[in-house]
């Protein structure tokens, strides 16, 4: 799918992050203070955590499901990440972009070439912790995992950012609410680019240049 010149058209951001940088958090509170973005729901073979909604959180389905479903074609990317699988689907995206709203998919490197793949064009953002020790920290202090797995995912959190660079945007969760605001401007800068705004205020632009 190529975005054009047509205002009607949405953008597609892919967030990723190293577990724990708090890529979550920080789309959520985005999603609070900006009404024109989406976040897309991900198919999982994961186990359902406490407090999440099938259809909300995650859409979770079997391993037979989801084997289907890639043979249908109907991912528009998928991957494995440490035991489970995750896809996007395709139509769900294309659809939301067609009506205008900006999409975000929170996925991880190799989902995020693939998507790039896919689309002629989108916008990459990439979250990093401050340290090493206060990624452990923040893995630690969720209570869900065991300190085997927590160890595994350190492991694996360097495989992660070793492919920062190939992302458009950086950002560095130390405090919170500066990351916020960082994640927030990227998405303002992005609807203020010619070929967003300019459709938007064409008759405007017509009268002062008359």
């Amino acid at each position: 799918m190529q975005n054009n010149s047509n205002s009607s058209v949405g953008t597609l951001y892919i967030i990723s992050a190293p577990s724990g940088a708090g890529k979550t958090s920080l789309v959520h509170a985005l999603l609070e203070r900006d009404n024109k973005v989406m976040v897309s729901v991900s198919h999982t073979t994961r186990a359902m955590r406490d407090g999440e909604v099938d259809g909300t959180h995650y859409n979770f389905i079997s391993v037979e499901t989801f084997n289907q479903m890639v043979e249908e074609g109907v991912f528009l990317e998928h991957a494995q990440v440490f035991d489970n699988f995750y896809g996007t689907s395709r139509e769900w995206v294309e659809a939301r972009l067609a009506e205008g709203t900006d999409v975000i998919l929170e996925i991880d490197w190799q989902g995020a070439r693939l998507a790039r793949d896919a689309f002629g064009e989108s916008t990459g953002i990439f979250i990093l912790p401050p340290s090493k020790q206060a990624l452990e920290e923040r893995l630690k202090g969720r209570g869900q995992d065991s300190d085997e797995i927590i160890a595994r995912r350190m492991r694996d959190a360097v495989s992660e950012i070793e492919h920062f660079a190939e992302f458009d945007f950086l950002v560095v969760n130390d405090d919170f609410e500066a990351a916020l605001e960082e994640l927030l401007a990227i998405f303002t800068a992005g609807r203020l680019k010619r070929d967003k705004k300019q459709p938007q205020i064409a008759n405007m632009i017509a009268d002062l240049l008359a």
